[in-house]
């Protein structure tokens, strides 16, 4: 496929944080990325307002292994006012690595870019960026989880959990619907129930998952002539022309 890209990613650490657990300030990774996560790595790679990425699937090639780590952080509450920083524990995962088989589709939210619609183009420049490690830094789930990618095919790899037939993780977040990319127009966070099947996930697409809850309704920003300025307008508003 054209509009197709197949990647490694690896890491030191990565955490993909449970909502539920940060409640109390403290951070606690899932076991496996969420798909949310995946296609922010892939926007990483390349992305334009254009086009939607699409994560497939995505291979758990280490074993599952975590990190609890002490971090200080603000002042949680006000009990104690001469305490500046609290003690936290974030679980990481450490040494992560996985394979993931993307694609990408045009955004039929922005008819006005239907000139940008062109496979070759987009297909050319996600490879190139691929083959450069990404126009933009790389990070598993939270800023301080570097990571690197590059290219790989998926059918070579092997996995830790590959004689394993099914493994379950429970209710977890998918991923998140943003106004110009739903279908509704608004900003929702979808549920999932994944399954790895030897050492691979295959992904539900976004308007397939059931489970879905709003989190607020916006209107989509269109964008034209008359709601942006150019960048030598800006400048001569900042310097006055000179």
């Amino acid at each position: 496929m054209k509009n197709q890209i197949e990647y490694k990613v690896w890491a030191k650490y990565a955490l993909f944080s449970d909502p539920i657990m940060r409640v109390g300030g403290e951070k606690y990774s899932y076991q496996i990325p969420t798909y949310e996560a995946l296609k922010g790595i892939t926007e990483s790679i390349y992305w334009k307002p254009s086009i939607i990425w699409y994560i497939d699937r995505v291979r758990i090639v280490n074993k599952i292994e975590s990190q609890s780590v002490g971090i200080k952080t603000l002042k949680y509450n006000e009990r104690n006012k001469e305490k500046k920083s609290d003690l936290s524990m974030y679980s990481y995962l450490r040494d992560v690595e996985y394979h993931v088989v993307a694609h990408f589709e045009f955004n039929e939210n922005r008819p006005d870019l239907k000139k940008d619609w062109n496979v070759n183009k987009h297909s050319a420049i996600a490879k190139r960026s691929l083959n450069s490690g990404g126009r933009r830094d790389i990070f598993l789930g939270t800023r301080e989880c570097q990571g690197y990618v590059a290219p790989f095919s998926f059918n070579e790899g092997k996995s830790y959990y590959e004689n394993i037939e099914e493994m379950y993780f429970g209710t977890m977040v998918h991923g998140v619907d943003y106004p110009d990319e739903s279908k509704d127009g608004n900003f929702n966070i979808r549920f999932c129930r994944p399954i790895m099947k030897n050492g691979i996930i295959e992904f539900e697409r976004p308007e397939d998952i059931e489970i879905v809850r709003l989190l607020r309704k916006y209107d989509k920003k269109e964008f034209n002539k008359n709601n942006f300025k150019n960048v030598e307008a800006t400048y001569d508003e900042i310097f006055g022309g000179e």
